[in-house]
């Protein structure tokens, strides 16, 4: 999610009975929940050190011991010698609720289109509910909504803050049920016309996903069903865009709309892929897929991008609706050679 539904969401449990235990524990939260995306400093190098490292180390099993330990040690210390007082927390206290905040943030992560890897770095593998967008404006309403009447009307902090976390719980559950129900009719209405799946469990009914796809399994399902989400949208919980991957294209199904978008591999394709901003992109990215334009030279310029990220009505065309922030292009002579390799269109 981003950072501001993440801090509303810590200061939201702040006012519950965890925040309770002395002057520093709000603090704790807010800053612990937030603390894994710090990763976002390994973006000052490029857009693809940013994409490499993002939702890595800092989100796995090492994010959370370690950064639920200096988070504490920053609050308690500030408390201690900055601005002293008799009603600060204990730094016991302190350690649980920001080991707490590290975990709901990556919790919170995790149930969106985007992902997390959950194990890393012992794993680079991406997990991923495809419930939420990153910025989900109906959460915004209710965790705002609960902050401001628990601040404009006295001593209704805690019953906000519990109405505002019941009505968070039941935007998740709408979710689930929406997004199941969109993959059940994408597949009556359009599995017959597609190959049978190389995983029949996973196939228009899966919740929780990982990727990247092993390349044996790729091997061996040549010809078949690879993959399907259901991807939800950034205005509705009841609009989702199902996105069905072929060997070498994909299915783009919204409501009563199928568009197929080819996505086939050819040598240029493939010398592109060998650059290391491709190669980071392809290890982010859950549906690749990719665009040739060619040069009047002789060559080319090879976009890739990730279908989740595609932005627009399936009835435009794909090189259009590109979103930039998750697209890789590289530049080819006429005999494929590499001219230029960068983020962005």
């Amino acid at each position: 999610m981003d950072n501001v539904t993440h801090t509303m969401f810590a200061l939201t449990l702040a006012r519950t009975r965890l925040g309770r235990g002395g002057r520093g524990t709000a603090a704790a939260l807010v800053l612990a929940s937030n603390a894994p995306d710090i990763d976002i400093v390994a973006g000052l190098g490029s857009g693809a050190n940013y994409l490499a490292w993002h939702r890595g180390p800092t989100h796995g099993p090492l994010g959370v011991v370690g950064l639920g330990l200096v988070t504490p040690v920053l609050v308690w210390g500030c408390a201690r010698f900055w601005v002293p007082t008799d009603d600060s927390a204990r730094f016991p206290r302190l350690l649980a609720v920001s080991m707490i905040g590290v975990l709901l943030h990556i919790l919170m992560d995790l149930p969106t289109s985007y992902g997390t890897r959950l194990f890393s770095p012992f794993s680079w593998r991406w997990f991923a509910i495809d419930l939420m967008p990153i910025v989900d404006v109906y959460l915004w309403a209710i965790l705002a909504g609960g902050l401001l009447i628990g601040t404009w009307w006295a001593g209704t902090r805690r019953q906000s803050a519990v109405i505002a976390l019941a009505l968070m719980a039941a935007n998740y559950g709408v979710r689930v049920a929406t997004h199941q129900e969109a993959l059940a009719a994408a597949a009556k209405r359009y599995g017959p016309s597609l190959p049978a799946p190389c995983d029949p469990s996973a196939a228009f009914g899966s919740l929780v996903d990982s990727w990247p796809q092993s390349s044996a399994s790729q091997v061996s399902g040549t010809g078949c069903l690879i993959d399907t989400a259901a991807i939800p949208s950034f205005v509705s919980p009841f609009g989702w865009r199902v996105i069905a991957q072929l060997p070498d294209s994909y299915v783009e199904i919204y409501g009563d709309d199928a568009t197929k978008i080819p996505n086939r591999w050819t040598p240029q394709v493939t010398a592109a892929a060998r650059t290391r901003t491709v190669q980071v992109l392809l290890g982010f990215s859950r549906f690749p897929v990719v665009k040739v334009l060619s040069q009047p030279s002789g060559g080319a310029i090879v976009q890739f991008t990730d279908m989740r990220f595609v932005m627009g009505p399936a009835d435009r065309p794909l090189q259009a609706r590109r979103s930039a922030l998750f697209t890789a292009t590289v530049r080819l002579g006429p005999h494929n050679e590499i001219l230029e390799e960068r983020f962005g269109e």
